[in-house]
């Protein structure tokens, strides 16, 4: 036989040989050892995974043990009644029983963790992510939230609008309208704190700046934007809302709503989208795209909203903020007096409510505004409202109309205090250490005084209106020489200049009665005077209309001469004869016989017997 040796050369021999893998010879009984060997392992590793679940187990039903026994039933009976779809008691149990047991065991602490009430409520995950949305909500209600805090109360609610939103059909759960308002206004309301906390990169830790840089995309405006769009168009809200105003019967605006926007929950959720989406762009600062987002939405006495009370307040506040940021001032004036006398009748029903702190603030801020708006814009307005206004704000008011330097600064504080919280859109470059450095050494302008600079750069251009307004008024004409004199240290040219800034600022465009969106307007003088320029005279002219009285004196006389020719052609009463005297004494004595047949009054039986 040849030897297989002889076919490799000497150097490439050993080189083989110090490259190859050395084979083991086979042996059964180790590898039955190795076998048993990995089996013993597997078998500890369970072991050991199994006392940990026992333990976590243990741990997990001691610390339920602590949680009051009201708590566990009253969540146990919310579990039922959820999936009962029993609605009275679901809106009963949010309404006063959560906010209850809020006050009573966790006025200053955390409610207890999904993961540990769900055996109460068989792991229900539906159940523990509407669980966890109300945890959120009193973490940011009552306590300060963390950076955990923030990220699973995103990853949440995520989680049940997926679940909303990409079901093979519409779930089969009901929730009460004050839930769907409440959740959605606490949605955005996060998005909104969220992203002011994010605008300021200092006064972060570590560990806080690692978690920002990782995750761009946690409450980012465009999600925000997707999941709220996403609710108006799977609920076709926008089409029903459009079909009922066109006054299509209920068969036909349920077919255009199709097969998720018939159901209340759906169509709640989508109408409820479309007032925070107003709230959203209010906050981006694009006033315009707010408005068109309420085209079909009803804001007449009868709407839909005003069922909700904070809703209402809401939509009307920030209806008027996007107004007052496009200079349409008539139109702020009569949206916020609208809301706050809807406010002042409904007042006593609801200062038990636990929203009513976050209503009256809101309502206050309200105030703020319409003195400033009714300061730019003076006209009549409604006297119950501004003798409120007059009574909080009476040294501001005055202060306003004095006008000058210290004026400006009062147009500052009112405005940073009543109006919304203006948000950034682009965060810091939390994921380019060397960027952010250079952010906060150069940080740019806060929305809020971006805003607060475009509002005061408004009121520097009418500042002097308001004297040229008041001297107007002692006058029905006056010379131009005459209105110098009055102006102190101003030229005649300066006078004839404010004349116009004037003749201007008192020309805007305001929403008419018979017009359809709240974009649509027609250009008005808001101003409770004109004038002309005829020369070197200036001719002025009240715009007000007073009230006229003629039309109800006429439809009164009108009424009074109906009621005198009815009168006058009706028939007189017939009178009765008067009676003879022999007639009237049989009738005396008749009267007398039928009273004896009676008996006459009750006597007691022993006066009857000393009678007889």
């Amino acid at each position: 036989m040849a030897d297989p040796t002889a076919f490799y050369e000497p150097e490439e021999d050993e080189l083989l040989s110090s490259l190859a893998v050395p084979v083991q010879s086979y042996n059964p009984d180790s590898e039955a050892d190795e076998y048993r060997r990995l089996q013993e392992l597997e078998q500890h590793a369970y072991a050991q995974q199994q006392m940990m679940v026992a333990e976590q187990e243990q741990e997990q039903l001691a610390a339920l043990e602590q949680v009051p026994e009201d708590v566990k039933r009253f969540l146990v009976l919310f579990h039922q009644a959820i999936l009962e779809n029993d609605l009275p008691t679901i809106t009963n149990m949010y309404e006063s029983g959560w906010n209850k047991l809020s006050q009573a065991h966790y006025a200053q602490n955390e409610w207890p963790e999904a993961e540990l009430i769900s055996p109460l409520v068989q792991n229900d995950q539906v159940f523990l992510t509407l669980y966890r949305e109300l945890y959120f909500r009193h973490v940011y209600a009552k306590l300060q939230p963390t950076i955990d805090d923030r990220f699973q109360s995103y990853e949440n609610i995520c989680e049940l609008f997926n679940y909303l939103l990409n079901s093979e059909g519409p779930v089969p759960l009901d929730l009460p309208i004050q839930w769907l308002w409440d959740m959605l206004d606490e949605f955005v309301y996060q998005f909104s704190s969220f992203a002011s906390w994010r605008a300021n990169p200092k006064n972060k830790n570590e560990e806080e700046l690692e978690a920002l840089a990782e995750a761009q995309h946690i409450w980012s405006c465009y999600s925000v934007l997707n999941v709220l769009y996403s609710l108006v168009q799977k609920s076709q809200i926008n089409e029903q809302l459009k079909a009922e105003k066109e006054g299509k019967s209920p068969e036909e605006v349920a077919e255009i709503a199709g097969e998720y926007g018939s159901k209340p929950l759906y169509r709640n959720l989508g109408y409820f989208s479309l007032i925070c989406l107003l709230r959203v762009h209010v906050l981006l600062g694009d006033p315009t795209l707010a408005l068109q987002t309420m085209e079909h939405v009803d804001l007449s006495g009868g709407a839909f909203l005003t069922r909700i009370t904070a809703c209402h307040v809401t939509t009307y506040y920030h209806v008027g903020c996007a107004y007052m940021s496009l200079g349409r001032w008539p139109d702020a004036i009569k949206t916020f007096i609208s809301v706050l006398i809807f406010f002042i009748r409904m007042k006593q029903y609801h200062t038990r409510s636990y929203q009513y702190g976050s209503i009256a603030k809101q309502c206050e801020r309200m105030y703020a505004l319409l003195a400033i708006c009714t300061t730019l814009s003076p006209g009549p307005s409604d006297e119950s409202i501004m003798s409120i206004v007059k009574e909080h704000y009476a040294d501001q008011l005055a202060i306003l109309q004095r006008g000058g330097d210290e004026a400006l600064e009062t147009f500052k504080d009112l405005y940073l205090s009543a109006s919304p919280k203006y948000l950034n859109v682009n965060p810091p470059p939390y994921e380019d250490p060397s960027a952010l450095e250079s952010y906060l050494a150069n940080p740019p302008i806060d929305a809020t005084q971006r805003f607060l600079e475009l509002f005061l750069s408004d009121v520097v251009a009418v500042r002097g209106v308001s004297n040229v307004r008041n001297l107007l008024k002692l006058y029905t004409s006056i010379d131009a020489a005459k209105l110098v004199a009055f102006s102190e240290g101003e030229q005649e040219e300066e006078v004839l200049q404010q004349l116009m800034v004037l003749k201007a600022a008192s020309r805007t465009y305001a929403k008419g009665q018979g017009e359809a969106t709240l974009l649509d307007g027609e250009r008005i003088v808001t101003n409770n005077l004109d004038f002309t320029i005829d020369g070197s005279m200036v001719h002025v002219e009240e715009t007000t209309s007073h009230r006229r009285f003629a039309g109800f004196f006429i439809r009164n006389a009108e009424h009074a001469q109906r009621v005198y020719n009815t009168i006058r052609s009706s028939p007189l009463p017939i009178q009765r004869k008067p009676a003879s005297a022999g007639q009237t004494a049989a009738g005396q004595q008749q009267e007398k016989n039928e009273s004896k047949k009676v008996g006459g009054a009750w006597k007691p039986q022993r006066a009857r017997v000393a009678a007889q």
